[in-house]
């Protein structure tokens, strides 16, 4: 609701260090994440491993559907659907649901979960830590950070254990 929305980010509004950490943490592990990801790839192609071919295709073909979803649904964000300023600084008008930085965290963590375990879940770990942030920060609403994490969870599966 638009009261838990302004009760959420005015706690951190009224504090410019809060407001400075959410957007620190934003920033880290979206950055961790994109730069694992392209190591865990490089690292496959080292070992001429032969799931480097699946370990791009199931992500990409994945973020593409996802992507496509997003733009035909098209929900409104909430500082657009409550008229409030996002703590995390952001524009985009609608394509909120699900949230492509949660699903791409996920979807990731299952990759490198299939091959690395122990790596993969501390990718999952960053993947929810991040949902929390994107809906205190007011870019999204639990339920695109939750569709997106499994989203992304089912796509890895489906794409790992499955085909």
């Amino acid at each position: 609701t638009r009261e838990t929305y302004v009760k959420v980010t005015e706690i951190l509004r009224k504090n410019p260090g809060r407001v400075r950490l959410v957007k620190l943490i934003n920033r880290t592990l979206t950055g961790f994440v994109y730069v694992a990801y392209p190591v865990f790839l490089l690292r496959l192609f080292w070992q001429e491993d032969p799931f480097l071919l699946r370990a791009i295709f199931v992500p990409a073909v994945s973020f593409v559907g996802v992507s496509l979803f997003r733009r035909l649904y098209n929900a409104p964000r909430p500082y657009e659907k409550f008229q409030i300023a996002p703590v995390i600084d952001k524009e985009t008008r609608g394509r909120s649901f699900p949230s492509r930085h949660v699903f791409s965290v996920f979807v990731i963590a299952m990759t490198v979960f299939y091959q690395y375990p122990g790596a993969g879940a501390l990718l999952f770990v960053i993947g929810v830590c991040l949902g929390v942030i994107r809906v205190i920060g007011g870019v999204h609403e639990p339920r695109d950070v939750i569709a997106g994490a499994l989203i992304g969870i089912c796509c890895g599966a489906v794409g790992f254990y499955v085909i």
